[in-house]
């Protein structure tokens, strides 16, 4: 089959530079692993920048069939470019022109995106989340929020802006940190203290939730995830059984209320009565070598190569009802995959 590897790394393919720009672009590393695995399941690929020439350049690549099928199907590993919902642009453009692609609609990733609309979906199917308050000066009442607080954009990804303030009188200065660096309004919600734990979700029916995976932050004094000093990740994470089919029943239903499609991750914390709250959700995690997600699915027993090319035939079956036919694709020898 062929397959367009759709990610940003140039963000020059752009009418005007407007709007908040992104920040961050997906590693090249990460994306080269993408292909390779894809290439190893039989697949003809090309990788392409998701800007304002992606459609010519996928029309060229797989033409419309004369049935009016689609005769290819893309892995979307683009982050956006810039604006409010870049997550979603590259899918909307997709949606579109009817190119089948993995992981969210385009309602999915700005529904994700926007972390206080997350909160408020999945709070209202009854999971637990952090409280939380929205503020744009910081000199906002706080109401029954207890510190130390958490203080994030409401519409970024991964820990970007992450912020922990002890006390009343640093908030004003964090809050306008945000909205200074993001151009938007700042998350503050309580600081949940206990083990964080992460759950890889992958399917769409019925979904398999692979194993889980705890941060150890070791003796830090401040134990959040942030980029500059990444956590040891231990996986299987040391969760009773009981405990353990809380998080996998949360996490479902959060992936369900979220609208994801394909594959998520779930981040969470347990606080120190083994009350679990969820912190946000990731519709489109990182498929790192080193990551979270990957590192759940090898202890679920999949190679990278059969762990991406079992998300394409989920979101293959997803559209059209059935897996990609086994003589489009080498068989998997690493894992026999559920139908």
């Amino acid at each position: 089959m062929r397959v367009a590897v759709v990610w940003n790394q140039d963000n020059t393919g752009v009418i005007n530079r407007f709007g908040q720009p992104s920040p961050e672009f997906v590693d090249r590393e990460e994306v080269e692993g993408v292909v390779k695995a894809l290439q190893q399941g039989g697949h003809q690929t090309l990788l392409c920048e998701g800007d304002k020439g992606l459609l010519a350049v996928l029309e060229r690549f797989m033409p419309p069939d004369p049935q009016g099928r689609p005769s290819g199907i893309v892995f979307n590993l683009a982050w956006g470019i810039q604006g409010e919902c870049r997550e979603a642009h590259v899918s909307a453009m997709l949606e579109m022109a009817g190119v089948p692609c993995t992981g969210p609609s385009p309602l999915g990733h700005g529904l994700a995106l926007d972390k206080v609309i997350s909160k408020r979906l999945i709070r209202d199917r009854g999971v637990p989340t952090p409280n939380f308050r929205v503020m744009r000066r910081g000199t906002e009442s706080t109401g029954d929020l207890r510190f130390p607080v958490v203080v994030k954009p409401c519409h970024e990804y991964a820990s970007f802006g992450l912020q922990l303030v002890h006390e009343p009188a640093q908030l004003r200065q964090a809050v306008e940190v945000i909205v200074t660096q993001y151009a938007q309004d700042a998350l503050v919600e309580e600081y949940i203290e206990g083990r964080e734990i992460t759950v890889a979700l992958l399917g769409n029916g019925e979904l398999e939730v692979l194993p889980l995976v705890e941060y150890d932050f070791g003796d830090r004094e401040t134990r959040l995830l942030v980029r500059e000093a990444p956590p040891r990740r231990i996986c299987p994470a040391q969760i009773g059984s009981k405990l353990a089919t809380v998080l996998r029943d949360i996490s479902v239903a959060t992936f369900r209320a979220c609208q994801c499609r394909d594959y998520a991750r779930v981040d969470l914390r347990i606080d120190r009565s083994g009350q679990p709250f969820v912190l946000e959700i990731n519709n489109m995690p990182a498929l790192g070598m080193g990551l979270s997600y990957v590192l759940a699915a090898r202890t679920a027993g999949y190679s990278f190569s059969g762990l991406i090319n079992r998300i394409l035939d989920v979101a293959h079956t997803r559209y059209f009802g059935i897996g990609i036919p086994k003589a489009e694709h080498a068989s998997n020898r690493d894992r026999n995959l559920p139908s």
